[in-house]
């Protein structure tokens, strides 16, 4: 068993299910962000020559999945993280992956605009060379961890190169920024993931991460699959807490009128069980599947990368939807906790891509037509 393996069972057992329902009720989850930091955990993808662990999107991907069997915000702020983490593992400057490394910096994302909606890989806003550096202005739709996070890593459209984005890091607290918190949404209520408006932010030309007009390779290159695959874990991770919980919930609730049968003696709840149990063990296949082809440059690679976010987004649907009806009436009390990862669950399916967009890419790829 790897190390990163033990410490995140110790993490997500412990503190992270422990402050699950402070989450839920919007609480941001930094008792488990410091447990991490602490753990070297917020490195685990950081180079170890910054300090770091040295780990790819499989390790990543498994410290979300089991986050998220505890508490969907947790894992996805991690995830956001991660993400932002692996663009500036390969753009940024030294001081800042030391900072992640060292466990001092939090990161994400901030990709996805008012304008253009779920697609991220077109932003409206404008990044603008002044006699002090680059002066940014957007209106970025949602940032996960905005008034938590020590910097974004954040599109905007190019300076002067014929590429249709740049990417840039900035800080949190930069001036001319303005979150518009706190986030009160259906699921993921602690993920503080908040509208952030720039208005004349100036940061120095340094923030730029790569090349001018080089942002939508980065997107697609880095950021697409490490987010899917961490996406997709988040819903696996949902549907595996469900499961159990459902499991536990159908052994103990007894039918007095019925001699103390359990729900699980009767055969239609163990088919429900049975179900959910066969749909998450399916989606965790094309899961590993898809960190295997990652990892060895299968040619089917980004196919896989582009089904496990769909496949894992809309079976955790089903498996949670299993699990309300499995439960019955106990199931809308949070002392079963089931209701909050159907809540959180539908949060994946609309995080960008969304599933629509990812099916329309699949059949493009196997009609063998151009994505974009």
């Amino acid at each position: 068993m790897s190390n990163h393996i033990e410490l995140i069972e110790s993490i997500a057992s412990g503190v992270t299910a422990h402050h699950a329902d402070s989450v839920d009720n919007g609480q941001f989850p930094q008792a488990t962000v410091d447990a991490l930091s602490e753990a070297g955990l917020l490195g685990l993808i950081s180079a170890p020559e910054v300090g770091g662990l040295g780990q790819g999107p499989r390790a990543a991907a498994e410290v979300v999945e089991r986050l998220a069997r505890e508490c969907a915000s947790s894992a996805m702020v991690i995830c956001m993280h991660y993400a932002g983490t692996a663009v500036i593992e390969q753009h940024g400057d030294e001081a800042t992956r030391k900072a992640i490394a060292s466990g001092q910096h939090l990161s994400t994302l901030a990709f996805s605009e008012a304008g253009s909606r779920s697609h991220f890989w077109a932003p409206l806003s404008t990044a603008t060379p002044t006699d002090n550096g680059v002066q940014l202005n957007a209106q970025k739709s949602w940032v996960t961890s905005a008034s938590h996070a020590t910097a974004y890593v954040w599109s905007s459209q190019s300076i002067d190169a014929e590429g249709p984005s740049t990417i840039w890091l900035v800080p949190s607290n930069a001036d001319g920024l303005t979150r518009h918190g706190p986030f009160t949404g259906l699921g993921m209520r602690g993920n503080d993931s908040t509208p952030v408006q720039a208005e004349n932010v100036t940061v120095p030309a340094s923030a730029q991460l790569g090349e001018d007009g080089a942002g939508f390779g980065i997107m697609m290159e880095v950021v697409l699959p490490w987010f899917q695959v961490m996406n997709a874990a988040c819903s696996i991770g949902l549907m595996e807490g469900a499961t159990q919980r459902a499991c536990l919930h159908a052994s103990g609730a007894k039918y007095a009128h019925l001699e103390q049968a359990a729900l699980a003696d009767l055969p239609t709840i163990r088919n429900y069980l049975a179900r959910m149990r066969v749909k998450t063990d399916m989606a965790r296949g094309l899961w590993l599947d898809t960190l295997t082809a990652m990892e060895t440059g299968r040619e089917d690679a980004m196919l896989r990368v582009l089904e496990s976010k769909a496949a894992a987004g809309e079976t955790a649907t089903e498996v949670l939807d299993i699990a309300m009806r499995v439960c019955g009436g106990a199931a809308f009390r949070n002392d079963v906790g089931v209701e909050r990862y159907f809540r959180d669950g539908r949060a994946n399916t609309v995080m960008a891509p969304t599933t629509d967009v990812l099916y329309d890419f699949i059949g493009k790829a196997i009609c063998g037509q151009d994505l974009f």
